[in-house]
């Protein structure tokens, strides 16, 4: 009786239509200068913007991973290597791992995107100066041509990402000093290193072809502009259904009607790129360093509520796109699980699920001397995580996470994952390029 409602509510889904978003138009996106995008993408790709050129976003953002690192929580700037595979370098090891799983970057051009990050700390605001919402002065808004540019500006000022630590290189020691903006600050150094690297001049100017000298804001508009182009992901079987041009598996019709119907999956994974970007505590197992300032001792991460300083807001993060989420593993803000099905089943039941969660189904990189588990090893912290849970159970069967597995597959879109103007051989500042 149960699948026989369930395959009856795909037809219904089907033919109707009512539940399914509309398919993603042109009009979805943000226009492309593609002479940006082509600069963007050696930029991406290329070291040079980190302060010790060792690291480019391509690092922690690579298309082997579903432009994400595959790790659970990864390793910034004193390690080597790439994926999976990435490992502390012992001449010049980190402080401490990155404290969140490193997030996809699919379809950010798009025009609903309107938040940056797990925590949202970045968003839109015509408000505030520069029209963007940072915990940045508002001298650091002004100039960047969207929010996706915008976010640039964070890794390359973070020490534990591209920066590199204090006393190690130019760029780290005036982030130290507090010199971002400015002709002596951080952006104009990585803008000045590019500026005089020969091969970057008839990018630049193509790119713009009206400045006199290039800024920071006009390399972030840049990369901005090829996130948006390259990972564009409308091309998967979903859409094709979608628009009336092609089938889904019977399975996965199983899985949407579960989806979009009693599952409720699509309550927060709405629209047409399954987020409603709101913030949701769900339970996802809390590892690593945390979220603190330097002076703090604690190794939680209060999420959404570091933002807005809500109690209400405790443990809350961003729901994600689920474009291509077969291919992003690991799963959470923390990359607790590797397996999207086990997610799932975790996901729908995060009260039961952190009881029996086992830190060691976790692969993270050694890193001597890192606490990881102390948070979950304290009953307090572990009490206040699971009183922040917002999700109501819902009772999955083995077969319903089958079918939604199944479904979520047809969400991969092989010209996104493979990306459109791809990976570099070479990037005119010589470095080596992540492969």
């Amino acid at each position: 009786m149960r699948w026989t409602a369930i395959l009856l509510g795909c037809v219904v889904a089907a033919s109707a239509g009512a539940d399914l978003p509309e398919p993603v138009g042109e009009d979805a996106y943000r226009p492309v200068d593609m002479a940006q995008a082509r600069l963007g993408q050696k930029l991406f790709y290329d070291p040079i913007l980190s302060g010790n050129r060792n690291i480019s976003c391509a690092t922690c953002h690579h298309p082997r991973f579903g432009t994400g690192d595959g790790l659970p929580l990864g390793l910034g700037e004193g390690g080597i290597g790439l994926g999976p595979e990435r490992r502390v370098d012992a001449e010049n090891p980190p402080e401490q791992r990155i404290p969140r799983h490193s997030p996809a970057l699919f379809n950010l051009g798009a025009y609903e995107f309107t938040r940056m990050f797990h925590d949202g700390r970045i968003e839109v605001d015509d408000t505030k100066p520069g029209g963007l919402r940072t915990p940045m002065g508002a001298d650091m808004t002004q100039g960047f041509a969207n929010l996706l540019s915008a976010q640039t500006m964070f890794p390359v000022l973070s020490q534990d990402e591209m920066a590199g630590h204090y006393s190690e290189n130019d760029v780290s020691r005036a982030v130290r000093m507090g010199r971002i903006t400015g002709p002596d600050g951080a952006w104009a150094i990585l803008s000045r290193r590019v500026a005089q690297t020969p091969g970057y001049a008839p990018l630049i100017a193509a790119a713009f072809p009206k400045a006199n000298e290039v800024g920071f804001t006009d390399l972030s508009d840049a990369i901005a502009a090829f996130v948006a182009f390259e990972w564009r992901s409308d091309e998967s079987p979903f859409d094709a259904y979608l628009r009336g041009a092609g089938d889904l598996p019977q399975r996965a019709m199983e899985g949407m009607a579960l989806f979009y119907g009693e599952a409720g999956c699509a309550t927060c994974h709405a629209g047409p790129f399954q987020t409603d970007h709101g913030f949701h505590a769900t339970g996802v197992p809390q590892f690593g360093p945390g979220k603190a300032a330097r002076f703090e001792s604690h190794m939680r991460d209060t999420g959404r509520m570091r933002v807005t300083g809500r109690v209400e807001d405790a443990y809350a993060f961003r729901t994600p796109s689920l474009r291509n989420v077969a291919d992003t593993a690991p799963y959470g803000h923390t990359g607790s699980h590797a397996d999207l099905g086990a997610f799932i089943a975790d996901h729908a039941d995060p009260a039961a699920a952190l009881a029996r969660f086992d830190p060691g189904t976790v692969r993270l990189p050694d890193l001597p001397g890192a606490q990881d588990w102390r948070h979950a090893e304290t009953e307090a912290e572990q009490a206040a995580l699971l009183a922040a849970v917002s999700v109501t159970p819902v009772r999955l069967s083995q077969d319903d996470i089958t079918a939604l597995v199944a479904f979520l597959e047809t969400l991969s879109d092989p010209v996104a994952l493979g990306g459109r103007l791809g990976v570099p051989d070479t990037v005119p500042s010589g470095l080596p390029v992540d492969r």
